[in-house]
């Protein structure tokens, strides 16, 4: 039963009828007591049919027309309470040529002489749901991306300079649960501080100087994370090249820029092993060319002298002459055997039994000039580590400071392990003569250098440290005072 029917309308039905039929939009309503439906004019238009083309009843309105998926909704709200502020439904109904369409209905409730009626107006939305729809999914898809590329928006007004604004992304970066606004200020300080000046220096170019910048930071989020961000900023100027805005992205690039970091750190380490091996190369050609052309020297020497005790003078000094040999070929295998013994596989080494066994090796040279030796290993007890680099190591340095002790003053030997961070650093420290770094410091570490008037001083020592220690990927740097003393830390890890 629709609204045009006249004769068939009852109370205000009849006098709203043509009212309700000129409007561009549906009317219908429902008695819950009779289960009767009626429905305007507007409402066959709405649709695309014709008056009476379909049945005006509650089983073509709830099961044909109505959209399955909605009808529980429906129902729920209109069995729910309904109050002036009751907020209109969206829902899709069955048109005749267009298939479900979305319209918007309001719900009003009447209890009267007739019954219980809820009703409402009908009202066509479908081209702003179809936007709405594309709009949100625009929106998923865009937070799909922006997810899929860690990538967050940001924008600062340069009138307000105490705000900025940031994307979802952005806050999801730094950890930030709450979706706090941030200042300026506030949003560079979640930098590290050598990178604050940085950030703050490029955006005040951009406000000021309408000039972009792409730059790459270590943050620490709230979490207490660190990550790499590239930020970037683009300017947006008026007609006057006034800066507007500051427009810009950050993007977590941390696994490629740690990455990128490791790369470097190895390309540098092999920059300079390579260096060191054509160093090694040099020198090994140089005294094994020296110690060949001596011999062959007093070869020919020896087969032109006539006389019994020239002969037996000459012969001494190729015997001196082959054992320097020897020595060097011995030096050279020392260091081969560090390119070898790398494959070894690490054990755990305790530090402390290792150092007291070198201790007491080298007891006679430690009571002969009455050093006293401390070693605090209480940092870091044990280490995976080559065992036999490990004993190459302390023994080369102690012996090095019992070497090059003070004469004036007892020896003070110190060695210990610390730990920062991620790392291990094994310390030598002594009181020694110390060494001129201003003069030596750039070949402290290469092949066959000295730095004092010691006979027994073979320059070779620090040499083989230095290899064992890198080739662990560690590293070794120097302090020395002359006079005062030398201090050894060893980034074993």
């Amino acid at each position: 039963m629709s609204f045009f029917e006249k004769g068939k309308l009852s109370g205000d039905d009849v006098h709203l009828t043509p009212l309700i039929n000129d409007l561009d939009t549906g009317i219908w309503k429902y008695n819950f007591n009779t289960r009767e439906v009626k429905w305007s004019t507007g409402f066959y238009t709405l649709l695309g049919y014709q008056v009476n083309e379909i049945e005006c009843d509650a089983y073509t309105f709830f099961e044909h027309l109505l959209y399955h998926g909605d009808k529980a909704f429906f129902f729920n709200a209109i069995n729910n309470r309904i109050t002036e502020d009751t907020p209109p439904l969206q829902l899709r109904f069955l048109t005749k040529k267009n298939g479900y369409l979305w319209f918007q209905t309001t719900i009003r409730k009447l209890d009267d002489e007739h019954g219980s009626i809820v009703y409402g107006s009908l009202v066509n939305i479908n081209r702003y749901k179809q936007d709405d729809l594309l709009s949100a999914h625009n929106q998923i898809t865009n937070d799909d991306a922006f997810k899929t590329a860690r990538l967050g928006i940001w924008e600062i007004d340069p009138q307000n300079i105490n705000a900025i604004v940031l994307s979802k992304q952005v806050y999801d970066l730094f950890d930030l649960q709450n979706h706090l606004k941030l200042s300026v200020e506030e949003f560079i300080s979640f930098f590290e501080p050598p990178y604050r000046p940085v950030l703050q220096n490029a955006i005040n170019h951009t406000v000021q100087d309408s000039k972009p910048f792409d730059i790459e930071l270590l943050l620490r989020s709230a979490k207490n994370n660190m990550l790499w961000l590239k930020v970037k900023a683009v300017p947006v100027i008026d007609h006057l090249g006034k800066c507007t805005s500051v427009k810009g992205v950050i993007q977590d690039i941390d696994s490629e820029k740690r990455k990128l970091l490791k790369l470097e750190q190895s390309i540098n380490l092999l920059t300079d092993q390579n260096r060191r091996l054509q160093n090694f190369a040099y020198i090994v050609s140089h005294n094994l060319r020296s110690h060949t052309g001596n011999l062959q020297f007093m070869v020919n020497l020896f087969e032109q002298t006539e006389t019994t005790e020239e002969r037996e003078e000459i012969f001494s000094h190729i015997k001196t002459i082959s054992d320097s040999l020897d020595l060097t070929i011995e030096h050279i295998n020392e260091i081969v055997k560090i390119q070898t013994e790398i494959t070894k596989e690490q054990k755990m080494v305790e530090l402390e039994p290792m150092f007291k066994n070198i201790c007491s090796a080298l007891k006679n040279n430690i009571e002969a000039i009455n050093a006293h030796i401390e070693g605090d290993f209480k940092q870091c007890r044990e280490i995976s580590y080559i065992p036999a680099y490990m004993e190459s190591i302390l023994q080369n340095l102690l012996t090095n400071s019992l070497k090059y002790s003070h004469p004036d003053r007892q020896p003070i030997i110190k060695c210990y392990t610390l730990t920062e961070g991620k790392h291990i650093y094994l310390i030598f420290e002594d009181n020694g003569l110390g060494i001129d770094l201003d003069r030596y410091g750039d070949k402290i570490f290469g092949m066959y250098k000295t730095f004092h008037q010691n006979t027994d001083a073979k320059g070779i020592g620090l040499f083989i440290t230095r290899n064992q220690i890198e080739a662990l990927g560690g590293s070794i740097k120097v302090d020395s005072t002359v006079n005062v003393g030398t201090k050894f830390t060893i980034r074993l890890v």
